[in-house]
Order: structure tokens, then C-alpha cells, then sequence
């Protein structure tokens, strides 16, 4: 029962507070990935950054003057550098690529210019590493390699102008990349959205 009013107040002071009534914009954005996998315990490997991009749509949903609720569908390049010990003891690079279609859900708390948002994604992979991978346990990681992420991201954004947006953000992965690894997705992005009036 104590669950329930609790409820109901977040409810009815999220109503009181809200100045405007319910609007939705569609908007595109695009940005910067800086992404890379989690160290595994192999002390023969270490995975390192590699530099990529995403974008997509969103439909922003201002549910009040704080709250907005904004799904997001979009595809994110992502992977990462690794060094490795090869059969003969030598020291290489490669990459690991992995691209995704992500759908996202930010919950968005707006103060004035600012914003904090935070939220799921759930992301189906649709691109194979086998092919950009030259040395790296080619055939190992294409077959056994997990077809879907979900992952929780947080970040914050500051608004341009009223239809521009910056935002930053971290998006960590809770399902492992490959099944008999450990490592998981972990990515910084950095980007701009903007958002379309529908008057």
C-alpha cells in the first residue's frame, strides 16, 4: 500500500509541476563512438579503444517540464582494438567490428539547458566481425559470437539552441560478446541531435 501512495504522489506532483501540455518532436542524431570490449583474464590479450560512429531517429515525448521520455533506434559501430600473443610468441594488433541496431530508451530530466538521461538499450547485432578480422581468432569469434546486447547507458545533454542538442554519454553492455568470453561491450559516445517542430 505504501508502494501505491508513493506512486501516486511522483504522479501527481510530476502533473503539478508540469507548465505545458504534452508535445512530441520526431529528431535524427549522429555521433562519435569510443568504444571497446572489457578485459578478459587471458594476460596474453588486452582490448583498447577504437574510434567509430552511430546515428539514427528519436521521437522526443515531453511528458512534463522535467520528464521526456525519447525512444531511439539507431546503428552504432562498435568493437574494439586488441593486441595479442600470436602462435610464435609475437606481439600483434587487430580490430574487432561488431555494428548493431540499437533501441534505446532515454528517460530524460530536463533543468533549464541541462539534462540528465538515462536508460535501456537493446541492440541485435547485424554486421559480422568474421570479415575484419585478419589474424585474430577469425572463425572462432564469427561462430560463436552472441547476436544480440542489451546494455544501460547514462549521460547528459545541454541544449544549443531549442531543436539542438549536445549530449554525452556511457553505454555499458551486461551480455557478453562471445559465449565462452567474458568481455562486454563498453562504449563512450559523444554527439548532436536535433529535434523537428510538428506545429
Amino acid at each position: 500500500m505504501k508502494k501505491l501512495f508513493v506512486f501516486a504522489f511522483f504522479c501527481v506532483f510530476g502533473i503539478s509541476q508540469s507548465n505545458a501540455q504534452v508535445t512530441f518532436k520526431p529528431g535524427v542524431k549522429a555521433g562519435v563512438n569510443f568504444a571497446r570490449l572489457t578485459q578478459t583474464d587471458n594476460p596474453n590479450e588486452r582490448f583498447y579503444g577504437k574510434t567509430d560512429f552511430y546515428v539514427g531517429i528519436l521521437g522526443e515525448l515531453k511528458l512534463s517540464k522535467v520528464y521526456t521520455m525519447q525512444p531511439e533506434v539507431l546503428y552504432s559501430r562498435q568493437g574494439s582494438g586488441v593486441e595479442y600473443l600470436d602462435e610464435n610468441n609475437m606481439r600483434q594488433k587487430d580490430k574487432i567490428n561488431i555494428s548493431y541496431l540499437s533501441l534505446g530508451l532515454a528517460n530524460k530530466f530536463t533543468f533549464d539547458k541541462l539534462n540528465i538521461h538515462v536508460g535501456p538499450t537493446f541492440d541485435i547485432k547485424v554486421s559480422d566481425a568474421k570479415k575484419e578480422l585478419t589474424t585474430y581468432n577469425n572463425d572462432y569469434f564469427e561462430d560463436y559470437s552472441n547476436g544480440i546486447d542489451m546494455a544501460i547507458f547514462i549521460g547528459a545533454g545541454y541544449s544549443i539552441t531549442e531543436n539542438l542538442e549536445f549530449e554525452a554519454r556511457v553505454k555499458k553492455g551486461i551480455i557478453p560478446v562471445n559465449g565462452d568470453w567474458d568481455s562486454e561491450n563498453m562504449v563512450f559516445q559523444l554527439g548532436l541531435s536535433y529535434t523537428f517542430d510538428t506545429k
